[in-house]
């Protein structure tokens, strides 16, 4: 068969991101049967193209290679195709960005360019970003597309015999773990990663390490659980630090809240423009904590601005929130958030701009490319207050003004699109997001839209017996892996903790025992990323460790650990705690990359604290407002009303005796009922640490 006459199928789709490049010349195709066995037939090496929407380099990429005539012809003439969206298809992307990384020895990322042999589909060589010319180090793509092809005819057999090697080393991934119980004594691993935190943290700067530099959330949160009971003054000053930093420099969006990917310098000044569902979801509980452990009210604003962002933004009108936002609009990288100084002072009212400019830095050299301003607080508000000779309460007046100014401004301006896709994993961790930012600061429409999403997901995405993974336009995957089990069973345990309801248990239970049912590696403990009747290609992936999403194993480990300690169901917390003792070869090399796996570990050797509140109505919101002004962030705390329905026998014995009466319990153990007051508290104290 001549692929030559293959035609571009991705219009197709409903990816945002494969849509984008159905005008290609590319005869792109889809990752799906037809497309493997016509590459088998025609014995060419697939070229598998791997992004998303949101992504700037593959944008250029495709600006410079997969819209040019000539380059195409190369492409169409010696590969078949295939151009997959990572957020739609992470299988293949965890696949492949791990072959990537055996083969090249290097970290690999987006866009990510792989070649493959068609018959069994393992990659020979790979890449990221090629230029359509050779720079940066990097050879010209014409080039390079040439010479892999060539390179596969003449070298064809080495390449088979080889194959087999590099996928039993991917398979050894999941293997690297000794078998073995759960011990105290390795909760050791929690103060190695914490010295790596430290060692790794940028004193003048906040976060860790250099530029590129990434919030990690994960990092960020273990230098604030080494505060609660066991006082680390430093730790807890590197996260006040970090937070700060990204909350008033360039990360933010300080028109309309909402944190962008990255920073591409050290100093938090200029970001990656694109903004994602899961770093938002990621950092808006941590602000929240953050507020409790600190009191800097700071924090509880930026956690209260981004999830606003996410529910003007983000949300999709029948529950639910979209992927990403887009880092280019009219194909300029930022363009939507730029400002030039004469623009600012032009626009709005004298007093305003004074404070704008003064606030935001713009009398300062431009900091994008020489040219415009990004926003940042360059001054604090008391400074820009003396400097104009007003008081700091009317400055923040007019500061507040001139930010609904520029952001009203800034909406006419042509707008960054937005990938509309509702994936389930991120929605899940959209779901604790907004659960526990509501519960802990009081915000009720944040509940609200967790509460919205957790009944699109079991509408629209749950069939009864299964997770999707993604659904867009009424088109649902008919597949979810292990991330939408494990990250909307955590989101809706953090949701009947903001607000009972019992239809969310019962979904709670049937995600749980889906989740071991299709994922559960039964030699070796953990969960595979893929269900067990799932094509994978080389392999099924089983990783413990965090990357831009916390490890899915650990948080299938601890949501199972805290449905296990609130059903008082010993069989779930033998699931977890085989997950737990998977991941311990993968903790102990490297803890710092764990710091989800850590929790979990912490929770099954040491069980947090959990409440279980039942009565009337009116106490039972009482107590719960008082359970939740405390820092206790390993404590969980259910409130369950006196007409709950169909409760587990484990869960029914905990009764309502009287108005109120809270029962305390340290994993599958249980103290004598509190029905008073003082005692309440006292118990509160107890289970803070």
């Amino acid at each position: 068969m001549d692929t030559t006459d293959l035609s571009n199928r991705l219009a197709s789709e409903t990816s945002p991101y494969l849509r984008q490049h159905a005008d290609n010349p590319v005869a792109w195709q889809p990752w799906d049967d037809r497309t493997l066995r016509e590459a088998r037939l025609a014995d060419k090496p697939i070229l598998l193209s791997v992004g998303y929407s949101a992504c700037h380099w593959c944008h250029v990429m495709a600006h410079e290679s997969f819209e040019d005539d000539r380059v195409a012809a190369v492409m169409n003439r010696l590969f078949v195709c295939i151009k997959v969206d990572r957020e739609e298809r992470p299988d293949l992307d965890r696949v492949y960005q791990a072959a990537h990384n055996l083969l090249a020895r290097r970290a690999g990322g987006w866009p990510l360019t792989m070649f493959l042999a068609p018959d069994d589909l393992t990659p020979f060589f790979g890449g990221t970003y090629f230029p359509k010319e050779a720079r940066f180090g990097l050879p010209a793509f014409p080039d390079l597309l040439v010479q892999v092809e060539h390179y596969f005819r003449e070298h064809r057999a080495e390449l088979t015999a080889q194959a087999p090697q590099l996928r039993e080393a991917l398979r050894a991934e999941g293997r690297a773990n000794p078998r073995g119980g759960v011990q105290a004594a390795d909760t050791s691993e929690a103060l190695r990663a914490l010295t790596e935190l430290k060692g790794q943290f940028d004193g003048a700067n906040g976060g860790f390490g250099g530029a590129p530099k990434f919030p990690h959330p994960g990092g960020v949160r273990r230098l604030l659980l080494a505060s609660p009971g066991k006082p680390d003054p430093e730790a807890l000053s590197m996260a006040r630090a970090s937070l700060r930093a990204m909350a008033d420099r360039g990360l933010y969006d300080h028109l309309e809240g909402g944190f962008f990917r990255y920073s591409v310098d050290a100093q938090w000044h200029i970001p990656h423009f694109e903004k994602m569902l899961y770093d938002n979801a990621q950092l808006i509980p941590l602000y929240a904590e953050a507020f409790l452990a600190t009191g800097d009210k700071r924090f509880r604003d930026v956690a209260i601005e981004a999830g606003d962002w996410v529910l003007g933004a983000m949300q999709a009108p029948e529950g639910g929130y979209y992927a990403t936002l887009d880092a280019d609009s009219d194909g300029e990288e930022g363009a939507f958030y730029l400002w030039q100084r004469s623009e600012v002072e032009a626009r709005l009212g004298a007093d305003e701009a004074a404070v704008a400019v003064s606030y935001f830095g713009l009398d300062l050299p431009p900091n994008f490319e020489g040219h415009a301003h990004h926003l940042m607080i360059a001054r604090p508000l008391d400074e820009v207050a003396a400097r104009l000779g007003v008081p700091e309460d009317l400055a923040a007046q007019r500061l507040a003004q001139a930010r609904a100014q520029l952001a009203a401004i800034r909406a006419t301006r042509p707008k960054p699109s937005r990938d509309d896709k509702i994936l389930t994993a991120w929605n899940g961790l959209m779901i604790k997001a907004l659960a526990r930012a509501g519960r802990l600061l009081g915000i009720t429409r944040f509940v609200d839209s967790a509460q919205r999403a957790c009944d699109r997901m079991r509408r629209d995405l749950w069939d009864g017996t299964r997770l999707a993974a993604v659904t867009k336009d009424g088109r649902t995957s008919p597949y979810g892996y292990l991330d939408d089990y494990a990250f909307l069973l955590d989101g809706v345990l953090e949701l009947m903790m903001a607000r009972w309801r019992d239809a969310d248990l019962a979904f709670a239970r049937a995600l749980a025992a889906r989740m071991i049912a299709d994922f559960a590696d039964t030699e070796e403990g953990g969960f595979y990323f893929t269900a067990s009747d799932h094509d994978t290609p080389l392999y099924r992936p089983k990783t413990f460790s965090d990357d831009a999403l916390p490890s899915g194993n650990a948080v299938a480990a601890s949501a199972l650990l805290r449905l296990a300690h609130l059903l008082a169901d010993p069989a779930l917390e033998a699931h977890a705690e085989r997950a737990v003792a998977a991941g311990k070869g993968a903790l102990a090399h490297y803890p710092s990359m764990h710091t989800t796996l850590i929790e979990a570990w912490e929770d099954a050797t040491d069980p947090p604290p959990i409440i279980i509140l039942r009565g009337a109505a009116g106490p039972l919101v009482q107590w719960q407002e008082r359970a939740r002004k405390d820092f206790a962030p390993r404590r969980s705390v259910f409130a369950i009303p006196e007409d709950a329905r169909d409760l587990p026998e484990g869960l029914a014995a905990r009764a309502p005796t009287g108005p109120i009466v809270a029962y305390a319990c340290q994993g599958l153990h249980c103290e004598a009922p509190v029905t008073e007051e003082q005692m309440f508290e006292a118990l509160l104290a107890r289970t803070t640490l």
